[in-house]
């Protein structure tokens, strides 16, 4: 019997725009998982700390503000510090893809940019449980 999926979306920062976070939550939802959704402006401690009280599979952030290259290094940092290498870190937003790959060098995973369908998010996730939950 597989498990639920539980991921938690968050938007970091200063980043006020949280549309884009709450469609990728309500789609996830949709599609069978359990979201947490951490509101605004969280640092990334304030991420870390609710991924670890709440036992994800995954964390989704919402980048729309610039600041990508700064919130995903941290981010990482902070899973490795506290040994959460078994959960992935995901997200999307307005990200240059010289950013992307840089940050998929990091050990970041997928990141999706405006136009991307949630059904192609969904289908991320799933398969990405299917390959490292079973």
């Amino acid at each position: 019997m597989q498990t639920k999926i539980r991921v938690l979306i968050a938007k970091a920062g200063l980043d006020g725009h949280d549309r884009g976070a709450k469609v990728i939550a309500a789609a996830l939802r949709d599609a069978g998982m359990e979201v947490i959704y951490t509101g605004l402006r969280k640092s990334p401690e304030m991420i870390v700390e609710a991924a670890l009280q709440e036992d994800v599979n995954a964390i989704g952030i919402s980048s729309l503000s610039g600041a990508h290259m700064t919130i995903f290094p941290k981010v990482l940092t902070l899973m490795k510090e506290k040994g959460m290498s078994d959960i992935l870190l995901f997200g999307g937003g307005i990200i240059p893809h010289q950013d992307i790959e840089k940050l998929k060098g990091m050990g970041v995973g997928e990141l999706f940019t405006p136009g991307a369908s949630t059904i192609e998010i969904v289908s991320y996730l799933k398969t990405y449980s299917q390959e490292h939950l079973a």
